[in-house]
């Protein structure tokens, strides 16, 4: 019997950074052109591309670090404004979970952008409109609104109520 040689057919990975990600490797897919200027990449349907990567950060069990969080918010195209109302947290702190200053993007935050990335993949509005109303009415209650406290007639209990 005659050996058959395998020719080397393997075609090289391209490192895709341009995701923001420093983890994703792209098989095929892509081609690298020719140009005037060097060769530039081009990804057949990046679109597709970027919600199989956003699907699988979604499903991962494990936390997302800050480059993990800020894929999926520009995938959802939020600015950092609008979370940061969403979460009930300052702009500057969604800022540095994604600059890696804060070491962990905490939990309920992950929860949420995944939820809101489910959601925009399935088409669905049942929690984004609740969550989006949630923080309207954050922002129509006061950072320090008045307490009043009122007894009542029968018992002379004191309770507290907002102020009108």
């Amino acid at each position: 019997m005659k050996k058959i040689k395998k020719k080397a057919t393997k075609k090289a990975r391209y490192h895709y950074t341009e995701c923001g990600l420093d983890n994703i490797y792209l098989r095929n897919g892509f081609e690298l052109v020719p140009t005037k200027k060097g060769r530039m990449l081009h990804i057949h349907n990046v679109g597709g591309l970027h919600q199989a990567i956003g699907e699988m950060l979604v499903s991962e069990k494990k936390h997302l670090d800050g480059k993990e969080f800020r894929f999926l918010r520009h995938e959802l195209n939020m600015t950092q404004q609008i979370l940061a109302a969403l979460l009930g947290v300052d702009v500057q702190t969604v800022a540095n979970w994604e600059k890696e200053k804060i070491k962990d993007v905490p939990g309920p935050a992950q929860c949420v952008i995944r939820l809101r990335y489910s959601e925009k993949m399935d088409g669905n509005q049942e929690i984004c409109k609740p969550l989006e109303r949630l923080a309207e009415l954050d922002e129509l209650i006061p950072e320090e609104p008045e307490i009043d406290f009122q007894q009542d007639q029968d018992n002379e209990e004191w309770q507290p109520t907002l102020a009108a």
